[in-house]
């Protein structure tokens, strides 16, 4: 049976997000309303900006209700704005910014800098064969680890070498980089092997 993914579709690359999960064979649907996330097996959270989504969220009455479903163990990917959602830990959020969190970390929001300072880098992720090229825009990274969390990418070269920029806790995927804009889609694969398995 064909695995559906929602990609959130309230801010950010969901048209990227949705083309990466159709080549990896998943089908996948934009997700703007509760009916929308029933119908669905797991759920991207795209990049954008953060505290935008999370009062997109809340205006379209989608924040508990996905909270719910990630609690149930709903699989989730969340990429850069998404990691951050994903996170139950902020630093650097805005007066009044929720998290729908799962992954015990804490994230520095735009912890790379602005958006002049955006970068690309090869690394490793665990469960993904071989270097990956690494897109990094206006990135947090990970700057805690709990123990319910582990950690499956870093910075390997550069100043920014060893920061933490991909984690995973059971079903639950986030990273700082968005490969959705690379055309190599072996995160989303890795991911849609997760929502198989669980």
């Amino acid at each position: 049976m064909q695995t559906t993914v929602g990609v959130l579709a309230l801010q950010g690359d969901v048209r990227e997000h949705v083309h990466a999960l159709e080549n990896v064979g998943a089908r996948a649907v934009p997700v703007r309303r509760t009916s929308e996330l029933d119908a669905v097996d797991a759920l991207v959270i795209p990049g954008g900006e953060s505290t935008t989504i999370d009062k997109l969220l809340r205006a379209f009455e989608l924040f508990e209700p996905v909270r719910q479903r990630l609690r149930a163990g709903m699989p989730a990917y969340g990429s850069c704005a998404g990691m951050i959602l994903l996170a139950d830990r902020v630093i650097g959020g805005i007066e009044g910014q929720q998290t729908l969190g799962g992954i015990d970390v804490t994230v520095r929001r735009n912890a790379f800098g602005r958006q002049v300072d955006s970068f690309e880098s090869d690394l490793s992720v665990d469960g993904v064969e071989g270097p990956l090229h690494a897109v990094f825009i206006r990135a947090p990274w990970v700057e805690e680890v709990g123990p319910a969390a582990s950690v499956v990418g870093r910075v390997e070269g550069g100043p920014a070498a060893g920061r933490i920029v991909a984690v995973r806790q059971g079903p639950l995927l986030a990273s700082s980089f968005h490969p959705e804009v690379t055309g190599d889609t072996r995160v989303h694969r890795l991911f849609v092997e997760i929502v198989r398995e669980s």
